[in-house]
């Protein structure tokens, strides 16, 4: 026996229709998100706005690439309202829009290192000697510092330092550090961090002060890992 079936009403497609359309337009708003940061140097643009507001010529000089670029690939953050801008006389001053964009940067970056062998390999590469990184237990770490047992240094630039920095971390820049070791105190184990796991910085510190005579650990974690956002200047 043929079985019967009622055909759909125009006013249950229409809804159908609706419906489709409604989901079809949330999906394409996320995906600005997706489309912003697919690109590397806009997620190097994104990482150095964790550390602290910064001009287009800053950021421009940090991922060599020219002016022209680093602002087209800005205007694409700006888009999908990932970063913001303030005009500082002359100046465009580029920062990131609120918390959840670091936390973004490091969910995404966590994710790629938890699913792309390649990202995992390289990222050995760059730890040639792992018993030098320092064990990441932040409450312990700055349970340390506080009582000054050991010292965290902060190698990045003093003004990333004003913007944001770890508890009790001290600064010294990397290129100021082989003047200024004489202000680390000796027989204490010196953190040295910078940016992130993908900052080089820090293992170029720990290098330095090893071959100084300093017991150094590198802490591959830097403000946006441990959720410190930065000061506006304004």
């Amino acid at each position: 026996m043929e079985k019967l079936t009622c055909p759909s009403s125009p006013l249950t497609l229409a809804a159908m229709n609706d419906s489709r359309r409604t989901k079809d337009l949330l999906y394409e708003q996320v995906a600005r998100i997706g489309k912003a940061a697919c690109s590397p140097k806009r997620l190097e643009l994104i990482e150095l706005l964790c550390q602290g507001e910064k001009s287009v010529e800053t950021l421009a000089r940090e991922t060599a690439i020219s002016m022209k670029l680093a602002s087209a690939h800005l205007r694409e953050l700006r888009a999908a309202h990932l970063v913001e801008t303030e005009k500082q006389g002359k100046n465009v001053i580029y920062r990131i829009a609120n918390r959840a964009v670091a936390d973004f940067w490091v969910a995404i970056r966590s994710l790629a290192e938890d699913r792309l062998v390649e990202l995992r390999l390289a990222l050995e590469q760059m730890t040639s000697h792992p018993k030098e990184l320092a064990p990441q237990d932040r409450d312990g770490l700055v349970k340390l510092a506080k009582k000054g047992e050991v010292v965290v240094l902060d190698v990045r630039p003093a003004t990333e330092y004003a913007a944001a920095h770890l508890p009790f971390a001290r600064s010294i820049p990397i290129d100021e550090l082989r003047q200024r070791l004489a202000e680390l105190p000796a027989g204490k184990t010196v953190v040295a961090y910078c940016r992130g796991p993908y900052c080089l910085m820090a293992r170029d510190a720990v290098d330095l002060l090893r071959q100084e005579g300093f017991k150094a650990l590198h802490l591959p974690e830097g403000v946006a890992e441990w959720g410190i956002s930065p000061v506006r200047s304004t």
